[in-house]
């Protein structure tokens, strides 16, 4: 599992507006934390809705280019943390033009900064 990646999640049933059921979500969590012994990760939802491109942060996902059997979007606001176990299939990745706007939204969507080499060492620390 990488950073980048799309994958089939079984979700549970959604309370509310939450994401549920089967459905693509792409890894957003860096590597380090991925080949660690923390058992989630952090995705993105990704819906057929392509109204939703419109929306700030998201990002439009062409089939062509990420393994989706259809045009797509990432909802960058749907930031989930899940169980590893409920990834089920790898079905592609991203290109790094579109990583770039991915990641590009999520620095919109949580209000942060770039991390530069110095503070990208703590969080290395902090997945060991």
């Amino acid at each position: 599992m990488h950073r980048g990646e799309i994958w089939w999640a079984n979700l549970p049933d959604p309370v509310g507006s939450e994401p549920g059921y089967r459905r693509p979500v792409l890894v957003v969590q860096d590597d380090t934390f991925n080949q660690s012994r923390i058992s989630t990760v952090v995705v993105v939802i990704i819906t057929s809705n392509i109204q939703l491109a419109e929306a700030p942060a998201n990002v439009l996902l062409p089939k062509r280019s990420t393994g989706l059997s259809r045009d797509s979007v990432a909802n960058v606001s749907q930031i989930l943390t899940v169980d590893k176990t409920f990834l089920v299939e790898c079905i592609g990745s991203l290109p790094n033009d579109l990583q770039e706007e991915i990641d590009d939204g999520l620095r919109t969507i949580l209000f942060v900064s770039v991390a530069t080499p110095a503070n990208k060492s703590l969080y290395r620390n902090a997945a060991s």
